[in-house]
C-alpha cells in the first residue's frame, strides 16, 4: 500500500478535542503550506485561521476544539470543485502533521463564522474545520453521529468505478493491473458530506472520467456540498498518480456517456 493511500486511510472526521491550544508554530507551518496550494482549475481558494474564543465561535457537533480554518471562494464556474480539491489539500497536510479534522457544512452557525472570516460580496465560505489534538475519548455525541452516517463503511469498489461505461463495473483486480487501483482507492476512502460518496469514476485506458451522482437536499444557490465532495476526490487521485511519478492532467471534455439518472459528468484526468 502507497504511503498516500495509508494516510488516506488512517485518517477520520475528529470532533472531539483535547481542549489545547496550538502553538504558533503549527498554525504557521499550516499557513505557509496554504500559501502553496494550487488546483488544476487555477481557482483560488484562500484560507482564514479562527481562534475560537477571540471570534466567540462553536459548533454544536464539537467540543474541545480551540481552532478553526475556513476555506473561502469566489463564486463562479468550477470553484465548487477547486473548492474541495484545496482544501481537502490543506486538511491531508494537516492530518499527515498528527491535528485532528472534519469538514463542517451545515453544523455552524454560518453567519458568525462567515463574519469572523471577513467574506467580500463575491465570496462564498461552504465548509470550515477545526484544527486540534485528538481527545483521547470520543464524546457521546460524536460515536452516535458516527454511527449515524456509518462513517467506517464505504461504497463498494465496483459500485463506484466503472470500465468504459456505467454498465461495466471495475473489479479491484482489472483496477490493479490498469495502474489505478490505489488511485481509485484514495478516492473511495476520501470523506464527503454526510458520507454519501458521490464520486463516480469511468476508466478508459489512460483516461478517468469523474461524474458527480447528486442526491438531494446537497445543492444551495451559491454551491454544491457534492461538487465540493468530487473536488476531494479529484485531489485524492491525481495525488496519488502524481507520488507514483505520472502525470495528470485536467481537461472539460464530457466523453458522453449514458450516464444513470441524476449524474453529472465533472471532469476529465488523462496521463
Amino acid at each position: 500500500m502507497s504511503e498516500f493511500l495509508e494516510l488516506a486511510k488512517a485518517r477520520r472526521s475528529v470532533r472531539t478535542f483535547d481542549g489545547q491550544k496550538l502553538d504558533d508554530s503549527v498554525i504557521n507551518e499550516l499557513k505557509d503550506f496554504a500559501r502553496t496550494i494550487n488546483n488544476p482549475y487555477g481557482v483560488q481558494v484562500r484560507f482564514v485561521f479562527l481562534d475560537k474564543d477571540e471570534n466567540s465561535l462553536s459548533s454544536p457537533v464539537l467540543s474541545g476544539e480551540k481552532t478553526y480554518v475556513s476555506a473561502v471562494v469566489i463564486k463562479g464556474e468550477h470553484a465548487d470543485e477547486a473548492y474541495g480539491y484545496s482544501f481537502e489539500a490543506l486538511l491531508m497536510h494537516a492530518h499527515k502533521m498528527g491535528l485532528g479534522t472534519v469538514w463542517i457544512g451545515g453544523t455552524m452557525p454560518r453567519e458568525k463564522f462567515e463574519n469572523a472570516t471577513g467574506l467580500a460580496a463575491n465570496e462564498i465560505m461552504p465548509c470550515m474545520s477545526p484544527l486540534g489534538k485528538t481527545s483521547q475519548k470520543m464524546s457521546i455525541k460524536e460515536t452516535l453521529m458516527r454511527k449515524g452516517v456509518k462513517a467506517d463503511s464505504r461504497i463498494d469498489f465496483d459500485k463506484l468505478f466503472f470500465e468504459g461505461d456505467f454498465n461495466t463495473p471495475l473489479s479491484e483486480e482489472k483496477a490493479t493491473a490498469a495502474g489505478v487501483f490505489e488511485a481509485l482507492e484514495n478516492v473511495r476512502v476520501a470523506p464527503s458530506a454526510v458520507n454519501k460518496q458521490p464520486w463516480r469514476v469511468v476508466i478508459d485506458g489512460n483516461a478517468a472520467h469523474f461524474y458527480e451522482k447528486k442526491d438531494k437536499g446537497f445543492a444551495t444557490p451559491d454551491y454544491d456540498l457534492q461538487k465540493i465532495d468530487v473536488g476531494i476526490g479529484m485531489y485524492h487521485f491525481e495525488t496519488e498518480l502524481t507520488l507514483k511519478g505520472l502525470s495528470p492532467k485536467l481537461e472539460i471534455s464530457d466523453p458522453g456517456l449514458k450516464t444513470p439518472d441524476d449524474t453529472e459528468y465533472i471532469a476529465t484526468y488523462r496521463w
